[in-house]
């Protein structure tokens, strides 16, 4: 079957849908490259230099890695929240990370449906649903349901269809080649 001929256009040549204004949008960073919660932040900063209070919850992370955007932003006044216990791989105790998961989620749940921020960035939400540890109707349900003017990006690996689904942007990052995959370890200032 041959692509109509709007289809064959190249994307900036085709018809645009009439501009309509919302009061806010859900942003999702997927796929299995490197960069997702990166381009997060690099919305946190933007956010920050319009003046927008922003709130940043981290599901896998946990304090004892000191990353370099944590540090900076909140030296901008953003809120942030490191309510994660570190890669499962690590975890010698999987209902204890899955616990604290719970706990960042109630964090997140608060800050979504509270109305004080114009940003909320949920990192890394889709591993914790994915490994079954929330219950991922109820998170999209939040972030559907979230303050009106409440924009979140959602950043992991797998999105779930349903997030897929709710959000306005999904940008899905590929990895071509890491150095991870030839031992280089991971360096601060570039990794975290």
């Amino acid at each position: 079957m041959s692509p109509t001929r709007t289809e064959a256009l190249p994307s900036h040549d085709r018809p645009r849908p009439p501009r309509r204004h919302v009061p806010s949008v859900v942003l999702v960073n997927t796929g299995d490259g490197k960069g997702k919660s990166t381009a997060a932040f690099g919305t946190v900063m933007r956010a920050v230099a319009r003046g927008w209070r922003v709130g940043v919850v981290q599901f896998m992370k946990s304090g004892r890695y000191r990353t370099g955007e944590e540090q900076v932003a909140r030296d901008l006044g953003v809120d942030w929240w490191t309510i994660g216990d570190g890669f499962t791989w690590e975890s010698d105790d999987l209902g204890r990370s899955e616990a604290i998961a719970r706990s960042a989620w109630e964090q997140a749940a608060h800050v979504l449906a509270a109305g004080e921020h114009d940003v909320v960035v949920l990192d890394e939400v889709t591993y914790p649903v994915n490994y079954g540890w929330l219950d991922g109707h109820e998170v999209w349900a939040a972030v559907r349901d979230r303050a009106p003017a409440t924009n979140v990006v959602c950043t992991g690996r797998n999105a779930p269809e349903e997030l897929i689904a709710l959000a306005d942007t999904v940008t899905e990052m590929r990895n071509v080649k890491h150095a991870y995959q030839t031992g280089v370890r991971a360096r601060r200032g570039i990794d975290f």
